[in-house]
């Protein structure tokens, strides 16, 4: 199941909740003042990986990147 970031209209906290994606929106409430009044936030994926062998060739020192680049900052184009 995906994790939803929400914000409240009322309180203005920002909150996770985990559900399926057939859940609508009205079904969620704040869970520090129970508004319904909250806006679904637009947040980036994040996959974890778990193993060495999916480790892209960047992060085992592999990347032919001159020296002086970031390949951590997305220059590489294999993070």
């Amino acid at each position: 199941m995906p994790v939803f970031e929400y914000q409240c209209s009322v309180c203005n906290t920002k909150f996770e909740v985990l559900h399926k994606s057939s859940v609508k929106q009205d079904e969620v409430s704040c869970p520090d003042c129970d508004s319904k009044k909250i806006t679904k936030l637009f947040s980036t994926f994040s996959p974890s990986v778990h193993s060495h062998s999916h480790e892209s060739p960047c992060s085992q020192g592999n990347c032919n990147i001159p020296s002086g680049s970031c390949c951590g900052g997305g220059e590489c184009s294999l993070n």
